[in-house]
């Protein structure tokens, strides 16, 4: 059984978490928090895998936890909650260490798909918040001095066309849908493709390009000029 924690200050929001859940017959629901701190002790008490952890908590909040967490539970595989209002803090999450994050409104099938995830080492970037996190940073840019916007674009570009290169044809192809962030099930309704086989290529385009989520691939696409 896959041990979780759910931790969020909203008690009906767990309960339907821990509804969720416990039907997949392989995950169990140990513990329940109320806030970060709440969520930490209960990772040291209850020997869990999985801690889903809700951004914005009293006390202490998620990011804050998961901090904490990396230190006194480093086997602990943590997974963020997050709308799409908390693209900034998903990206402090994943320099934290997260395993993934999903948004509250995910379909309880990705809820479960996430917990297994990570529960097995992986991480787990939702599709949907996966577009909006690029759109963000695209939109952003970054701070490269004096640097202006059109030659950032084109070294950027420039980069992302020499990390490419290693793509076969087909890889391409899925990379790009990455980028429009598609999920595995939807990229391969559109090639023709099952989902099996798309996960394949999706964790072969990762490697050959030394990402380590589907985030960092799909901003490599758009810095590409795919899946705009």
């Amino acid at each position: 059984m896959i041990k979780v924690i759910v931790a969020d200050d909203e008690p009906l929001i767990r309960a339907g978490i821990r509804m969720i859940l416990t039907s997949a017959g392989d995950i169990s629901v140990v513990a329940e928090a109320g806030n970060g701190r709440e969520a930490v002790e209960a990772a040291r008490g209850h020997g869990a895998d999985v801690v889903l952890l809700d951004i914005q908590m009293p006390v202490m909040d998620g990011l804050t936890a998961l901090a904490e967490l990396r230190r006194v539970a480093p086997s602990v595989r943590a997974l963020i909650l997050t709308t799409f209002g908390e693209r900034e803090n998903v990206l402090r999450a994943m320099g934290e260490g997260s395993a993934g994050f999903l948004l509250k409104d995910s379909a309880p099938d990705e809820l479960i798909r996430a917990v297994r995830a990570a529960a097995d080492g992986h991480a787990y970037m939702s599709p949907v918040a996966t577009r909006h996190v690029a759109d963000s940073l695209v939109a952003r840019g970054g701070d490269f001095g004096g640097e202006s916007a059109a030659a950032r674009t084109a070294r950027r570009a420039a980069e992302a066309g020499r990390r490419l290169s290693v793509l076969t044809e087909r890889e391409m192809e899925v990379l790009s849908l990455l980028g429009e962030g598609l999920s595995n099930a939807d990229a391969g309704e559109r090639i023709h493709m099952s989902e099996a086989t798309v996960k394949t290529y999706v964790s072969r385009i990762l490697a050959k390009l030394g990402c380590e989520n589907r985030v960092q691939a799909a901003l490599l696409a758009r810095d590409a000029g795919l899946g705009a």
